[in-house]
């Protein structure tokens, strides 16, 4: 009896060993296997290591041999290839919405996917432009338990905070509780934001997850998403910028059609409007972002309709040149 629990402790003593310290250029000795057993008080004959590997290969392990001198066993195929392991450590590293006391906590256990050797080659830099990352930890957290209201239907409520000068939270509406059924969480410009029915708007609005603190999923069912997509709410939003939502007519200078496209996707309705223009006609929602993306197409584009929208964005290119036109000669420049 004893011998036969001694023999169902060796396997996962060496399953773990090969797992940790093996890979293709440093496969584990005979002899290495046998110090490892004694350790834990096991003995191991030449013959019984044997048995052992291919009895680990019958449960699974890609258990691989090599012969010769510093010959041995090690690991081949595993769940994940170093290259794509790499792959997840880089996207971790860069990713702005995880903190870095937790990108570092998540890169420690990829490496734990792989052989100790090769995990030093998972301590990578990555340097995105201009990244940041952020400052609440809890998010990580928040995705995973909107992702279970979203699924149950229910209703999440939540404070909702901005930060000052002095990177203190302050929070909107006094402190006071947002109320919200969940319908999506959509994943742009490096931002998890939260869609949903506002209770207090009446209407559906989104929310930066990392700026939620306190999330509460009750037990309330949830309000009616009707036809919503997150796709058609996403498209409609410059930068996930609020906003007053219209049609809105463009005519565009026909080079610019790819820069439509890309913006407004194939089915975006380009109609010829005169030799080398096109109109376009899109259900957007007027934010600072969309005008900040039509001032960058410079003259190729003009605001056709709503009239409104056409005066608005009028009225702000006037106060930017207005700004630059009032503002008196620095020091060392001439009048």
């Amino acid at each position: 009896m004893a011998q036969t629990a001694n023999y169902k402790r060796k396997l996962p003593i060496l399953a773990r060993l090969l797992l940790e310290r093996s890979d293709e250029d440093h496969p584990v000795s005979r002899q290495e296997m046998q110090q490892e057993l004694e350790r834990w008080g096991l003995s191991a004959e030449r013959k019984s290591i044997y048995d052992d590997m291919e009895q680990l290969r019958e449960l699974g392990l890609d258990v691989q041999a090599r012969r010769g001198r510093n010959g041995g066993w090690f690991i081949g195929q595993r769940e994940f290839e170093l290259a794509e392991l790499k792959l997840l450590v880089d996207a971790v590293q860069s990713s702005r919405f995880l903190t870095g006391r937790k990108s570092d906590a998540l890169i420690r256990k990829l490496e734990g996917l792989t052989s100790v050797h090769q995990a030093r080659q998972l301590q990578r830099q990555v340097y995105v432009d201009r990244r940041v990352k952020t400052m609440n930890e809890s998010i990580f957290y928040n995705v995973d338990r909107l992702q279970g209201a979203i699924a149950a239907n229910k209703k999440v409520t939540f404070r909702y905070f901005e930060y000052n000068a002095r990177r203190e939270r302050v929070f909107r509406r006094a402190g006071e509780r947002y109320r919200l059924t969940p319908y999506g969480l959509i994943w742009d410009s490096e931002n998890y934001y939260l869609a949903g029915w506002d209770e207090l708007r009446r209407e559906v609005r989104h929310y930066r997850v990392d700026k939620m603190a306190d999330i509460v999923v009750s037990k309330t069912k949830g309000h009616p998403r009707g036809d919503w997509t997150a796709e058609g709410y996403t498209r409609k939003h410059f930068g996930m910028f609020s906003g007053t939502p219209c049609r809105l007519k463009l005519r565009c200078e026909e080079r610019l059609a790819g820069v439509v496209i890309d913006r407004f996707g194939l089915e975006a309705p380009l109609v010829p409007d005169g030799e080398g223009y096109f109109t376009v006609s899109v259900d957007l929602v007027v934010s600072p972002p969309l005008w900040g993306w039509l001032f960058g197409l410079g003259p190729g584009v003009e605001v056709l309709e709503p009239g409104w929208a056409a005066e608005d964005f009028a009225g702000r290119l006037e106060e930017m040149a207005a700004l630059y036109r009032n503002r008196p000669p620095r020091e060392g420049q001439g009048e």
